[in-house]
């Protein structure tokens, strides 16, 4: 099953493509309307306003995104107001850009949108700076900017009302699909194409990508009271659906073995091929789940029967007959046949009527799944220190953007200095590696888009085909410039130079193009020299505390595991909860780890370390996965040799996060209540608990090297 942003076909289904017409729409609409009454720069004027507005307009809950982009309204209408009215002196400006730059900076502290209604009145800011930017007067530009953000939250508004469920949908199907994406990669453990090591680090990966998706999912869910109320199929059936496929998650986790072993104890023969298979088949099941949520058609089961469990079973007991032990594949078949099982629940969804479609949590429980956002000024006040990340990254932005403006002052080679503003403002993220990545990225694109750019037009006069290649140039770029940033830079560079040529009369486009790109190069200098120097942000330096937080999750996790079984058992919902911190926690660790390793060499402490650490968490986090499952399938009694091997696991991991933190830990308060039984113990949850505790050990050990 091909990928939604695999081809044409299937992206224009995805939330990216829906994004684009929509912005699209509101920021060329204005311009196109009031052209026709020769008022064009009316038109330009409300469709900025538009521009930025769609900026708030990012993936969420409508309530959130409704109020992003009020709030956006608001701050643009007062940046255009104060940037208009003092950019003739480039000394009061040259202190709105330090003052605006580090203001708006700090909005990160309360979380990505309220990060991006700061980035839209920056970007405000940036294309007012110029005197005799515009004829209009001061409180005509502003309003009309007001009025395009307007324009665009109705539109906004229109869509959503119109497709209410769209969003969820298009989210949950793509987040099935990198679930799907996951287990595949699983299966190249039973080849040889990929090393055992090389694999581990990509299946980190894509559990970063996973888990930043079932973020989103939980938002667009349990933040939405229209979903979580919904009385029809639609919100029940998404709702259910996403339940499902979180425990289907946890079930490809839990099917981590030793690999290397496996590998070389059934060399020569083809058994491991049919294991690659099968599971390649269930992923390609699972994906086509998330390919029919995003199409909304109705699912037929295609990929994958019962017969092929069965039949890989056979292959198993003629492998047995020849007197190869087949225990650990034993083990791994029937985690499989779990997996599919969970599918065919999945499917057995879209065949039932509403009202046998019932969660058994109800709204309050499962809000407790997602985050809430403070937006107390207490949190703004805490952060005005140098031991804020935010606060060093929003004194950098400021200064850096200072500077920008003083060279774009003194070299600029035309009339479109903000340019070095805009790309030094697009570019600077609170990490380097973010801001390396950004940096490579808009200068490639640039460079692209501006060749391609001046080719266009100097190989293309007709007025009618230029405009088609806007429209299309800006389609793709408002498309790809949430997913992948690169493409949408190559066509957003024809997109205004395109447009350049559409509001001036001479033939000047090599000159805008050339100017254009320099401007680029100069900005993205500029912001990756000067977050190397000023108030930088190393990963190494902030790794342990992810460290610490994955230590607590799995620790908190393996005990709530643990107390399944006592005396005083746990919810499902609390189990669930500790489970998903432990989702969280290993997504934020990778995803630190790989900025880590794109940082300079001299930055990167205890690379090694670190990355081992990377993989025995997540080796760590298969096992109890593995151990969970275990549990649920059937009721074992803990005797006191497992009890012992309990201990052992908790204080390890323990001792793991003393190491980390380089003090005592606090003490642990959560009593197990177990009630021990007398009957020789099982002894698959006996081997699973011994795992448990050598890997928590191996954990321990590499902390202290940390």
């Amino acid at each position: 099953m091909t990928k939604p942003l695999d081809d044409f076909k299937n992206f224009v289904y995805t939330q990216y493509f829906s994004d684009g017409i929509k912005i699209t729409l509101g920021a060329l609409l204005p311009s196109l309307i009031f052209f026709q009454f020769d008022l064009l720069e009316v038109g330009i004027t409300l469709s900025l306003g538009a521009l930025c507005v769609s900026i708030a307009d990012s993936p969420g809950p409508w309530l959130h995104r409704k109020n992003g982009m009020i709030y956006t309204n608001i701050f643009i209408f007062l940046t255009a107001l104060l940037t208009a009215s003092i950019n003739h002196n480039a000394y009061l400006l040259a202190i709105e850009i330090f003052a605006l730059c580090f203001l708006f900076s700090m909005f990160n502290v309360y979380g990505v949108r309220a990060a991006s209604v700061g980035t839209a009145a920056l970007l405000v800011m940036v294309l007012n700076v110029g005197p005799d930017r515009t004829s209009l007067k001061l409180f005509e530009h502003s309003f009309l900017i007001l009025g395009g953000g307007i324009w665009y939250l109705l539109l906004s508004t229109l869509f959503s009302t119109i497709r209410p469920y769209r969003y969820a949908q298009q989210t949950l199907g793509e987040c099935i699909g990198e679930i799907a994406e996951y287990l595949k990669l699983r299966a190249r453990f039973y080849t040889d194409a990929v090393t055992v090591e090389n694999n581990f680090k990509d299946l980190v990966d894509q559990q970063v990508k996973v888990n930043e998706l079932l973020d989103n999912v939980r938002e667009a869910l349990f933040k939405t009271r229209k979903l979580m109320n919904e009385s029809t199929n639609a919100g029940r059936l998404m709702i259910m659906i996403f339940i499902d496929m979180v425990d289907l998650f946890e079930q490809t986790m839990a099917t981590h073995n030793d690999y290397e072993t496996i590998r070389q104890r059934y060399k020569g023969e083809t058994i491991l091929l049919d294991f690659a298979a099968t599971i390649e088949k269930l992923s390609t099941e699972i994906d086509y789940i998330g390919f029919c949520l995003i199409h909304q058609e109705k699912p037929q089961r295609h990929a994958i029967s019962i017969k092929d469990l069965d039949d890989l079973k056979l292959k198993l007991d003629e492998l047995e007959k020849t007197g190869v032990s087949i225990f650990i594949l034993k083990k791994i078949l029937i985690n499989l046949r779990n997996i599919f099982n969970r599918t065919e629940v999945i499917f057995n969804y879209f065949e039932k009527e509403t009202n046998d479609l019932k969660s058994t949590s109800t709204p309050l429980e499962l809000s407790r799944f997602v985050n809430h956002q403070s937006f107390d000024f207490k949190i703004f006040k805490n952060n005005l220190n140098l031991k804020s990340g935010v606060f060093k990254f929003s004194l950098r932005l400021a200064i850096v953007c200072l500077i920008g403006f003083f060279v774009g002052k003194l070299f600029s080679l035309g009339d479109h200095s903000y340019w070095i503003l805009l790309t030094i403002l697009v570019i600077m993220k609170p990490g380097f590696s973010n801001t390396k990545q950004r940096n490579y990225e808009r200068v490639i694109g640039t460079l692209i888009g501006g060749i391609l750019g001046a080719i266009i037009l100097t190989f293309i006069h007709d007025e009618t085909a230029k405009f088609i290649i806007l429209l299309v140039s800006m389609l793709i770029t408002y498309s790809f410039i949430r997913v992948k940033y690169i493409v949408s830079v190559i066509f957003m560079t024809p997109l205004i130079l395109i447009f350049f040529s559409f509001i001036n009369n001479t033939d000047n486009s090599t000159v805008i193009a050339s100017e254009r790109i320099i401007d680029t190069l100069i900005g993205s200098f500029i912001a990756i020299v000067f977050s190397y120097f000023i108030f930088p942000h190393w990963e190494s330096f902030q790794i342990k505390t992810h460290l610490s937080k994955i230590l607590k999750a799995n620790l908190g996790y393996f005990e709530h595991i643990i107390l399944r079984q006592s005396l005083l058992p746990i919810t499902a919902i609390e189990y669930k909860l500790s489970r998903k911190e432990v989702y969280v926690h290993t997504a934020n660790l990778a995803a630190a780890f790989q900025r880590m390793m794109n940082e300079p060499k001299n930055k990167q402490h205890k690379i090694k370390e670190v990355h081992k650490f990377v993989v025995l968490n997540h080796i760590l986090s298969s096992y109890l996965a593995n151990l969970s499952a275990s549990f649920a399938e059937n009721t074992f009694s803990i005797n006191s040799e497992q009890l012992k091997l309990i201990r052992k696991c908790r204080f390890y991991l323990e001792e793991a996060i003393e190491k980390v933190n380089k003090m005592p830990a606090e003490e642990n308060k959560t009593k197990l209540h177990i009630h021990l039984s007398e009957n020789k113990s099982d002894p698959h949850i006996t081997e699973q608990l011994e795992m448990i505790t050598k890997i928590s050990n191996d954990i321990s050990k590499i902390s202290e090297k940390l």
